[in-house]
């Protein structure tokens, strides 16, 4: 994997969770109601996610980013896909069909961001300069 893809799936990580930020921070209880949640697990959720774009936009900023760095993102992120299990079966009843397939998809694509993260920290000094 080169440095600059390793970089832009940070940055595309990054921005993701920057939309899930400003969601739980403009639109915690409209978006809480179509989905079926409660507006402070949304508000929660794009909290968290603040953290963890800052953290993404600090390595991404990094000539190379450390594999401990990379690792605490992926382990991060695979905390976020646990959590999002744990949303659906707390409050699954009372989610709408698209509050379960928003959640859900969002923690496929958080899981495939995990994964890439991941190998490239496992690619440590392998990382392509290109």
């Amino acid at each position: 994997m080169s440095i600059r893809n390793l970089k832009t799936i940070l940055i595309l990580d990054a921005a993701t969770c920057a939309g899930v930020f400003l969601i739980g921070l403009f639109a915690a209880a409209p978006v809480g109601a179509l989905l079926g949640l409660p507006a402070g697990v949304v508000a929660t959720g794009g909290w968290i996610c603040l953290a963890a774009a800052l953290l993404m936009l600090f390595a991404a900023r990094q000539a190379v980013p450390g594999a401990a760095l990379m690792k605490l993102i992926a382990l991060g992120n695979i905390g976020w896909v646990a959590a999002s299990l744990g949303v659906v079966a707390a409050f699954g009843a009372a989610m709408t069909g698209l509050g379960l397939v928003v959640v859900l998809a969002q923690a496929a694509a958080v899981l495939a961001f995990a994964i890439v993260e991941w190998k490239g920290a496992d690619a440590g000094g392998r990382v392509a300069a290109v």
